[in-house]
């Protein structure tokens, strides 16, 4: 996707933390030391104005070797409670962008780099067309649509769901179903479903046609939904499967917009009550939530 866009890429050795025993976590200590070499003769022929980092364990050696050759760093941290990779990063960090006013608690030690700025939402996401997407997923005009999106980890929960659920949802609703890469059933055959292991280009317009959206707890994705102001049920990734931080960024749009959030082992009988419930008396998202970008993108040019 990046390659698409034009954007020169390159990659880097990294290593992850798994919360689980392994043996490729001893493998993959060597690989931050390695990362880090590799990082600063990239940044040194790249010579960059400025590191602008998302989190996530691939960015820990591009943050470091970047504070070593003094090279200002800016990361953000998209989930309430933030993860390992950005704790470390937040050392070396110039500034530290958050998106939750709770989230200052975790930086305490950095209080001085923090700057509140939200979730960047990107800009094509809110230029959705509703003809385009009825004309892409064939579906009828007249019938609430919604969206599900059981992502690619963790997807398995919230696909057999949908499906062991499907013939009670098709007598009000009509469903998209994105289920992630390998996921398709294409058994499946039923008036007003459709599925999809993954949409790019035509999500704008599918969120354009949707009622209400079933998804995961990823912070970046909840903050597209609440400001495209549609009604929401989130079912995060629980703790073993996860670090929690799904739950909590749940937790914290459904106290500010009402949405619905259901936790742990869930049943199809409860989740077809839900997503009736939250389409019937659910409130649409937006109040109360800003889009970071142009914050974040003024941090970076204020490095230039």
């Amino acid at each position: 996707m990046v390659e698409k866009a034009g954007i020169s890429y390159k990659s880097v050795a990294c290593g992850k933390l798994r919360r689980y025993f392994s043996i490729r976590n001893l493998i993959d200590i060597f690989k931050v030391p390695v990362g880090i070499i590799q990082a600063h003769f990239i940044l040194k022929k790249f010579k960059p104005d400025v590191v602008f980092s998302k989190g996530g364990f691939v960015s820990v050696p591009v943050v470091i070797a970047g504070s070593w050759m003094e090279v200002p760093v800016i990361i953000h941290e998209s989930d309430v409670r933030p993860g390992l990779a950005n704790r470390i990063c937040a050392r070396y960090a110039d500034k530290i962008c958050i998106s939750f006013d709770e989230t200052k608690k975790y930086f305490a030690k950095y209080s001085r780099k923090i700057v509140y700025t939200e979730n960047p939402v990107r800009k094509s996401i809110l230029q959705g067309e509703a003809e385009k997407g009825y004309k892409f997923t064939g579906l009828n005009k007249h019938r609430p649509i919604i969206l599900v999106m059981g992502g690619s980890q963790g997807a398995q929960q919230i696909n057999d769901l949908v499906r062991s659920g499907m013939n009670e949802l098709l007598k009000r609703f009509q469903i998209v179903h994105i289920c992630g890469r390998g996921n398709l059933d294409i058994s499946l055959h039923k008036k007003g479903y459709v599925q999809y292991e993954f949409l790019n280009e035509q999500m704008k317009d599918v969120y354009a046609i949707s009622e209400l959206v079933v998804t995961r707890g990823g912070a970046n994705s909840l903050a597209e939904i609440a400001a495209l102001k549609k009604k929401a049920l989130v079912i995060p990734l629980g703790t073993a499967a996860s670090r929690g931080d799904q739950i909590e960024n749940a937790q914290m749009f459904a106290r500010k917009l009402g949405w619905g959030v259901m936790v742990g082992e869930v049943m199809v009988e409860d989740f077809v009550k839900a997503v009736e419930m939250v389409e019937r008396n659910g409130v649409r998202g937006g109040g109360g939530f800003k889009n970071g970008v142009y914050d974040i993108v003024k941090l970076i040019l204020k490095c230039r």
